[in-house]
């Protein structure tokens, strides 16, 4: 039996060969979707919102925060996972086609240059506060608020392995 699936690093891409692989992909008249995010601890509520996302479009494409911008953002404790763990585990996701980073608190400047056709965010944004949405519908594209799914954030994950941990310490 034959697969088309592609190796997770074969769909990692610096943020320039990205965009000359989405030009391939659209000379093709592949719609490309986009979202970002730290995608610190992936978890059921992060692969249904991208599960959902790349069922808008031909090619789901995910910016990551790298770590500095995660530190910035999150606070000093984060992210847990590094970049490069962070990248993989999304690339390995049958719905991703292609994953970048982003050194920025925003992903305005990789939006900018990856000129995506659907922009996604989850259910926390409304149109007015998505980074990016004037530019895409200004090329003709949409934007798209997926809702989230109750009970799952890594700010949850993270706070309730903190509590275990200091239950376990407790304990000894």
């Amino acid at each position: 039996m034959t697969s088309n699936r592609k190796p997770a690093q074969s769909k990692i891409y610096e943020p320039e060969k990205l965009a000359d692989q989405l030009s391939e992909w659209r000379a093709k008249g592949d719609r490309i979707v986009f979202t970002n995010g730290c995608f610190d601890i992936l978890h059921v509520g992060h692969i249904q919102y991208l599960e959902a996302a790349a069922a808008l479009g031909d090619r789901m494409i995910v910016a990551v925060n790298d770590d500095e911008s995660v530190q910035r953002l999150k606070g000093p404790s984060r992210p847990i996972n590094r970049l490069d763990s962070r990248m993989f585990l999304l690339a390995s996701l049958s719905c991703m086609d292609g994953v970048t980073y982003f050194h920025e608190d925003t992903p305005l400047e990789i939006i900018k240059t990856l000129r995506p056709d659907i922009l996604v965010k989850g259910g926390d944004y409304t149109h007015d506060t998505i980074v990016g949405a004037e530019e895409v519908i200004s090329q003709g594209g949409s934007v798209e608020v997926i809702p989230f799914v109750e009970g799952f954030s890594t700010s949850r994950l993270e706070s309730r392995i903190l509590e275990l941990h200091r239950k376990k310490t407790e304990e000894s």
